[in-house]
């Protein structure tokens, strides 16, 4: 087998429900042995979020996060299961933790007391608001969504705020996390070194905000909701046609008088309020209407058909059913096949990681709880770290 970025590396796993698992199933893919400390009888929240369930009657909401991991089940509130928790660390690299800051420290399985355990330990703590004055707040993704302005900018002009139809502010944390992580392995690879990395959803949030954020921090302008209108370029947004939407991101003036041409209309071109993006801003009112006009002769496919061959960002408003089926097309091979323990295909969604030489791997399903014994998940640690230069 191809050897992956990110073999003989060891992380024990105490997160549960996204950016966590998120973030230890993307080291995981690149070749980390991960285990996943469960909680006995439920284990992770996710478990038993369902439906929507694959044929197994297993919830899909666990499955999108949880592949190429193992499952060991240890009670943390008892003293044998905390010494066991300890035992996986002495012979780990990573800890990842997504309780309620205090939570860990209360169960002697902070940063402090584990590295001490385990000099060099990389150790992420993913919160809701901070280890400090946001302590206490729980960290539900529709809460920071409402908390954190996302769905301020969400939705229908002058509508009520939605929230965006996935838990984004999760997945953003989730990612933060994982290069806070390969960032002090590096530091500590120079130095021998480990540290604490801290992420929060609020914090993920206000950074994945970027334009919206930077019009307040910057420029003193609090963003509403647009729909799905775009607040600094036009036309940016998806229009009826006479079959379906169709989506145009028009990003400056050469693609718009490419699109007038295909739409055979130069005179919007030359029209003064649309002739430059600030123009068509300012006037994305009647420009809409122009668009919409010319658009209802034929439908989202046909003209993106035009528009794309001639540099004009153009696209069919798809499902998630088509969205996958596209780039499937596009030769992306999105999905991926694993066999469970029982032999049965559990499939998902590909990582977006291409390595040349150390390409992901999908060689486990997400383990049933208790998948792995708490004896073999110890020895698979030890023999990782073993094959580790060092030690």
């Amino acid at each position: 087998m191809s050897p992956r970025a990110l073999d003989e590396l060891v992380v024990v796993d105490f997160s549960r429900v996204l950016a966590g698992p998120l973030a230890t199933m993307t080291l995981a893919d690149l070749g980390a042995t991960v285990i996943k400390v469960e909680r006995p009888g439920a284990g992770d929240d996710t478990r038993a979020w369902g439906p929507p369930l694959d044929a197994r009657g297993v919830a899909t909401y666990y499955l999108s996060v949880n592949r190429n991991k193992r499952s060991v089940v240890l009670d943390l509130a008892t003293d044998e299961g905390r010494a066991a928790a300890h035992e996986l660390v002495a012979a780990a690299d990573v800890v990842v933790e997504n309780f309620r800051p205090g939570v860990m420290d209360r169960l002697g399985l902070g940063y402090d007391a584990l590295s001490a355990v385990r000099p060099g330990l990389v150790y992420c703590s993913v919160t809701g608001f901070g280890r400090d004055g946001g302590a206490a707040m729980p960290g539900y993704d529709l809460l920071v969504q409402a908390l954190g302005g996302l769905m301020s900018v969400t939705g229908p002009a002058g509508g009520e705020p939605q929230k965006v139809g996935v838990a984004l502010v999760d997945v953003l944390c989730g990612l933060h996390a994982t290069a806070g992580i390969l960032a002090a392995l590096r530091h500590r690879d120079r130095t021998g070194e480990g540290q604490r990395v801290e992420v929060s959803l609020l914090q993920s949030l206000l950074s994945g905000l970027v334009n919206q954020a930077s019009a307040w921090v910057a420029g003193g302008v609090v963003p509403r909701a647009m729909g799905n209108a775009h607040p600094s370029i036009a036309p940016y947004e998806p229009l009826p046609t006479g079959d379906g939407e169709l989506v145009l991101a028009v990003g400056n003036d050469k693609q718009f008088r490419a699109l007038c041409a295909v739409l055979d209309a130069p005179g919007l071109a030359a029209d003064e309020r649309f002739a430059t993006n600030d123009a068509r801003v300012a006037h994305r009112d009647a420009l809409r209407v122009e668009l919409v006009t010319r658009l209802a002769t034929d439908g989202a496919d046909a003209w993106a058909a035009r528009l794309l061959p001639v540099g004009v960002p153009a696209g069919r408003v798809n499902d998630v059913a088509g969205a996958v089926a596209l780039a499937e097309r596009l030769g992306l091979d999105p999905v991926v096949s694993i066999p469970d323990e029982d032999g049965h295909e559990v499939r998902g969604i590909r990582s977006p990681i291409g390595l040349s030489a150390t390409p992901p791997r999908y060689d486990h399903a997400p383990p049933a709880l208790g998948a792995t014994s708490f004896a073999d998940a110890l020895e698979e640690a030890r023999r990782a770290r073993a094959a580790t230069v060092g030690g």
